[in-house]
């Protein structure tokens, strides 16, 4: 996450009702919005596991 409370932060790794609070404010425009969508999406759906082992060990 580029900015704000979860700067640093993957994506993946934010919390549900951060993103659910996008949903309701209004997503960022462009890429991070989209997957800002993507990323609740995947919690929603209980897919966020899937992605996961995907992530870059830091």
């Amino acid at each position: 996450m580029p900015f704000g409370k979860y700067s640093g932060r993957i994506l993946i790794d934010l919390p549900e009702e951060y993103l659910l609070w996008f949903n309701k404010k209004g997503f960022p425009s462009g890429e991070l919005g989209e997957l800002l969508k993507l990323c609740l999406t995947l919690k929603i759906e209980g897919l966020d596991s899937l992605v996961k082992p995907l992530k870059r060990k830091l």
